[in-house]
């Protein structure tokens, strides 16, 4: 995976557009906030950069329309957008995902499917090609099968159960990769000239967005295209780029004219003294190629810039990255998958003064635990992306997903997996010693964790703060009020009509009527659930909005309270789509491992004690599953028992 990723760290005070606007704020944001003038620019040029790409899609599916924004804003939860049911699967595809798993399959039995330097090989991913696994998301016009995303991320699941790094490349390749730019902002010309060979393989594709100096802070961007007569040239480093090699395609991000911008490189099948890779030791990523590219002096032909229309390079970064976000909370589902398969019989063949473990309630727990975490992803896998394929940019809900499913992936392996596996978990060859790092590595990609939930919040709060705070802001630069009181008549003469604006949202809010949600029908305790997430996101705008109204301009410093915010809506975004997920199954596993997530996911937000209910339901689910019940694991291969000492 990439670790390119957008963290804007403020909250919006005026429309990029609006150049007025964007000074007195900025003046403003100096006096209360403390912001310097080149941090408020910077931040600035992401608030424009979003809006480039929320003008993207049509009204009806941009941010405030989504189901988060619905349901906090407009205490409206439509049961139609909190359940999309998958897109049909073409039929070119079928045959497409069974031959990509035999062939992945079929090596790993065969000790082929690593090279001798620890990494794919290049007759894997050739097989691969053969098979189609490139072009799944590659319109049917260019030589792909055109699988929609709600199916192809599930297909991710699958393909991880059998080997995650292989489902990641797939992710990296179509979603945040070459493949998504070229299909979204390409030219007919530049589409005919890319896609098919990013379709049958033959070249493979990976976006250098990522500098030494530009992480989670993309204006710093150094690289640079100088236009020379019919090409550019270009100077600068990138780092952690994923899956590129000399000849493969690559998305480049770099300066032309000091905006950001993205050119479609094919790089030279040797390195070159103007292209040469840099490589450092990785922990994570160990089986697939990530390195840093120098360029010097490279020249790219100028037809390969890309026209992101109204927007700049980041717009175009942006936009592929929420499908790169399900894809790794899919590629989650799997791995955890592998952790379940790997504890069964390790907790029936363990014995512990004459028992196995499979029969204590700590291990059961675990094993209770993981299933709930497991159906966590799968819920939020096919909701988000099945949002995607509706047309919604879905960008809170693929956040959601994104943490979630790196936050489940690490507590599983560490706190479920590892220590249910003790001392053998660090033997060579183990599941989890062998990849401890590809375990917790996810919790950084596509955003660092709490970093990205502020993003979340922002993207929350954005279209209430320009609609209640901006107005009263710019009432208070007009009337050149610093501190207004509003004991004082004048100040609020001066700001009467945007604060009468406000207040009467505000006492809209709080006559807000207590109602039962209009839910499909659920069995008992998933209806408990799912009554108490919409109820606490149709109440939880009036905390948020307090906390806009007492830190102002200041918010952006308050970052511990904007996480913890933004954590509290997560939780019940995930309790809310894993009830109605578990709802549409019949698989009683599923009922009791979601039951169990949800009742989890209550007690942390509201910071009660487990119940002895909550202890058996959970141990009752653990020692169901040892026993074969459930088919969360099914056709998952478990590896073999290190040290076995009988």
């Amino acid at each position: 995976m990439s670790t390119d990723i957008r963290i804007p760290e403020t909250i919006p005070t005026g429309r990029p557009s609006d150049k007025h606007v964007r000074t007195t704020f900025a003046e403003e944001a100096l006096r209360l906030g403390g912001k310097g003038a080149e941090e408020i620019r910077r931040t600035g040029a992401v608030d424009a950069a979003d809006d480039q790409v929320e003008s993207l899609f049509a009204a009806k599916y941009q941010t405030t329309a989504s189901p988060i924004h619905l349901a906090v804003w407009e205490a409206e939860v439509p049961s139609a957008l909190w359940a999309i049911p998958p897109q049909p699967l073409p039929a070119a595809a079928e045959p497409v995902m069974r031959d990509s798993l035999e062939v992945v399959r079929r090596h790993r039995t065969a000790g082929t499917l690593l090279g001798a330097d620890n990494k794919i090989p290049e007759q894997v991913l050739g097989e691969l090609a053969d098979a189609g696994y490139w072009g799944l998301l590659v319109s049917l016009e260019y030589g792909g099968t055109g699988t929609p995303f709600s199916r192809f991320a599930p297909f991710l699941t699958q393909m991880a159960t059998v080997d995650p790094t292989i489902a990641g490349l797939a992710s990296v390749h179509g979603c945040i990769g070459a493949v998504d730019p070229v299909q979204t902002f390409g030219t007919p010309d530049q589409k005919r000239q890319w896609l098919p060979e990013l379709a049958s393989g033959r070249r493979l594709s990976a976006f250098a967005l990522t500098e030494p100096g530009a992480g989670s802070d993309l204006t710093a961007l150094r690289t640079t295209a100088v236009r020379d007569g019919d090409e550019f040239v270009v100077t600068g480093e990138k780092l952690f780029i994923t899956n590129v090699l000399p000849g493969r395609t690559i998305g480049l991000v770099c300066l032309i004219d000091a905006q950001p911008a993205v050119l479609i490189v094919d790089l030279p099948p040797t390195e070159t003294p103007s292209f040469r890779l840099k490589r450092y030791g990785l922990l994570a990523l160990k089986h697939c190629h990530n390195y840093g590219i120098l360029f010097d002096g490279f020249r790219v032909p100028a037809s390969n810039r890309l026209d992101p229309g109204d927007g700049d390079g980041l717009t175009i970064a942006y936009h592929g990255l929420n499908r790169g976000r399900v894809a790794l909370c899919a590629n989650a589902a799997g791995v955890m998958r592998q952790m379940m398969a790997d504890m069964i019989p390790w907790a029936r063949f363990r014995r512990t003064y004459g028992q196995a473990i499979s029969t204590r309630e700590l291990v059961q727990r675990r094993l209770g635990h993981l299933a709930g975490l497991i159906v966590g992803c799968d819920a939020l896998v096919e909701w988000c992306a099945g949002l995607l394929d509706e047309g919604y940019r879905g960008e809170m809900e693929c956040i959601v997903a994104k943490i979630f499913g790196s936050e489940a992936q690490k507590e599983a392996a560490v706190e479920l997996h590892m220590k249910t596996h003790g001392g053998r978990s660090f033997l060579r060859g183990h599941l989890f010693g062998d990849n401890v790092h590809e375990f917790l590595a996810p919790c950084i990609y596509e955003g660092e964790g709490e970093m990205l939930g502020m993003a979340f919040f922002k993207s929350l709060v954005k279209q209430h703060g320009r609609r209640f705070f901006e107005p009263i802001g710019k009432a208070m630069q007009a009337s050149g009020l610093r501190r207004p009181s509003m004991l004082n008549p004048a100040h609020l003469w001066a700001l009467k009509r945007p604060l009468w604006n406000y207040a009467k949202w505000y006492a809209g809010w709080k006559l807000l009527p207590t109602h039962r949600p209009d839910l499909p029908p659920l069995p008992g305790d998933l209806r408990h659930h799912a009554e108490f997430a919409t109820h606490h996101l149709l109440r939880i705008a009036g905390e948020i909005t307090g906390t806009m109204r007492k830190h102002q301009l200041k918010l952006a410093d308050r970052q511990c309270r904007m996480a913890e915010l933004s954590s509290r809506v997560q939780l019940l975004v995930v309790m809310l789509c894993t009830s109605l997920y578990a709802g549409r199954h019949n698989d009683e596993v599923v009922h009791a491992a979601a039951n169990g997530l949800c009742r989890t996911l209550t007690r942390q937000f509201t910071g009660v004690r487990p119940s002895d209910r909550d202890f058996r339901d959970l141990t009752d689910l653990g020692a169901a599953i040892t026993d074969g019940g459930g088919d969360l694991t099914a056709g998952v291969e478990p590896p073999p028992i290190l040290m076995s000492y009988r």
